[in-house]
C-alpha cells in the first residue's frame, strides 16, 4: 500500500473546498414550480428557461387554461424533449380546484 503524500493541512483545505461546493440544500428537496400559477420570473428561474419561453408558457396557459400534465410543456416551441428532461424534476402541475369544492354545503 502506498501512503499519501498529502500533508494533514493539504486535506483539510480539500474538505473545506467540497463543503463550499456542496448545494445549502443537499438532502432538503425545493418545491417544484407549478405551472398552473407560476409567474413569468419563477418560469424564468427554471433551467433553459430564458424570457422569450417563459412568456410563451403564460401565453399557452392563458389560451388553452390550465395545465393538465408537465408533458404538455412539450407543446411549445422551444421545449423538446431533451429540455424537459431537463426540467422535469422542478416542475409539478397541480388540479385548480373547482369553485364548489371549497364550499361546504
Amino acid at each position: 500500500m502506498m501512503k499519501s503524500k498529502r500533508s494533514h493541512w493539504e486535506r483539510s483545505i480539500g474538505i473545506w473546498i467540497l463543503l463550499l461546493l456542496v448545494p445549502p440544500t443537499l438532502g432538503k428537496e425545493s418545491p417544484k414550480i407549478d405551472l398552473n400559477t407560476a409567474t413569468l420570473s419563477q418560469l424564468k428561474a427554471l433551467p433553459g428557461i430564458g424570457p422569450v419561453i417563459a412568456e410563451r408558457i403564460l401565453e399557452l396557459r392563458e389560451k388553452s387554461g390550465p395545465f393538465k400534465r408537465i408533458e404538455d410543456l412539450m407543446n411549445i416551441r422551444g421545449i423538446g424533449e431533451k429540455k424537459f428532461l431537463k426540467l422535469k424534476d422542478f416542475i409539478t402541475v397541480k388540479t385548480p380546484k373547482r369553485e364548489s369544492e371549497g364550499r361546504s354545503q
